[in-house]
C-alpha cells in the first residue's frame, strides 16, 4: 500500500534546473570573458544534474579545465579549492534569477497542483526530498505557495551523503514513519532515480527535456515508471498507487 507520495524539488516540482545550468553558463561566460552563456558548461551540468553542489562545481571544473581560470580569483571570494569559486559565482547568479518570485512560478511544472490533488484524494503524506540548501528550498515553495501542502521538507543540511545515496530518501521515510517501499517517489534526475531506487521505493521519473537523454543513457528507467509527457505525471502516480492497493 501507498501511504507517501514524496517529491524532489528542482526539476519535478519546479523547472529550477535549467535556471542552475544556466547560471553556471553566465558564470563560466563572465569568467572567460564570452560573448555569451557557455553551451559546455550547460552539457556538464546536464551530466551531473541532481547531485550535490560541490559535485557539480568540481565536475564542471574539471570537465572545462577551469582550475586555471578560477585560482587567481580564490583570495577574492575567501575560497579553499578552485571549484568553491565557481560555486560562488554561480550561487550569485543563481540567487538574482529566482529572487522574483515570478520567475519560479513561471517555471512550475503544471502538474504539480494535480499530484498534490492526488495525494489528498487517496490520504497519502507528502514531502519533498532535496539537495537544495533549506533557505533555498523554502525561497522556492513559498513563491509557489506550496510549503503549507506538505508534511516533510528533506534538505542537504539533514543528511551526510546527497544523493545518488539513498540516506535523504530513507531519512524522509523514517520522519513519516512509513516504509520505503510505501512510498512513491517523483525523480527527474539519474542520482535522484538512483537514490530512490536504493532506498528501496516506488520511483516514477519525469523524463524531463533537461534529463531524458540522461536517464535513458543510464538505462536505470527500466527500474522505473518513466513518464515523458508532464500532464500524464499525475495519472501514472495514481495507477501507480492503484496497483499497489492491488498487489497488497
Amino acid at each position: 500500500m501507498i501511504k507517501a507520495i514524496v517529491f524532489d524539488l528542482d526539476g519535478t516540482l519546479v523547472q529550477t534546473e535549467k535556471l542552475k545550468a544556466v547560471s553556471y553558463a553566465t558564470a563560466v561566460q563572465r569568467l572567460r570573458g564570452l560573448p555569451e552563456p557557455d553551451a559546455g558548461a550547460i552539457e556538464a551540468y546536464r551530466e551531473i544534474v541532481g547531485a550535490a553542489r560541490d559535485v557539480a562545481s568540481r565536475h564542471i571544473v574539471e570537465k572545462l579545465g577551469l582550475e586555471n581560470d578560477l585560482r587567481p580569483l580564490m583570495s577574492q571570494y575567501g575560497a579553499g579549492e578552485p571549484w568553491e569559486v565557481l560555486t560562488a559565482m554561480r550561487m550569485d547568479i543563481y540567487s538574482g534569477i529566482v529572487a522574483d518570485p515570478k520567475v519560479l512560478r513561471d517555471s512550475q511544472w503544471p502538474h504539480t497542483v494535480d499530484l498534490l490533488r492526488v495525494a489528498g484524494e487517496t490520504g497519502c503524506a507528502t514531502a519533498v526530498v532535496t539537495m537544495s540548501k533549506r533557505d533555498e528550498a523554502l525561497h522556492v515553495l513559498r513563491s509557489l505557495d506550496l510549503e503549507h501542502s506538505l508534511d516533510l521538507i528533506v534538505t542537504a543540511e539533514d543528511v551526510k551523503r546527497g544523493k545518488p545515496d539513498p540516506e535523504m530518501y530513507l531519512l524522509a521515510a523514517q520522519r513519516l514513519g512509513v516504509l520505503p517501499q510505501e512510498c512513491v517517489v517523483l525523480e527527474d534526475s539519474v542520482n535522484g532515480v538512483r537514490a530512490a531506487l536504493a532506498a528501496g521505493t516506488n520511483v516514477v521519473a519525469v523524463a524531463t527535456p533537461f534529463t531524458s537523454a540522461g536517464l535513458h543513457a543510464s538505462q536505470i528507467v527500466e527500474d522505473a515508471w518513466t513518464v515523458h509527457e508532464p500532464d500524464k505525471v499525475a495519472e501514472t502516480v495514481r495507477r501507480r498507487i492503484e496497483q499497489a492497493q492491488q498487489d497488497g
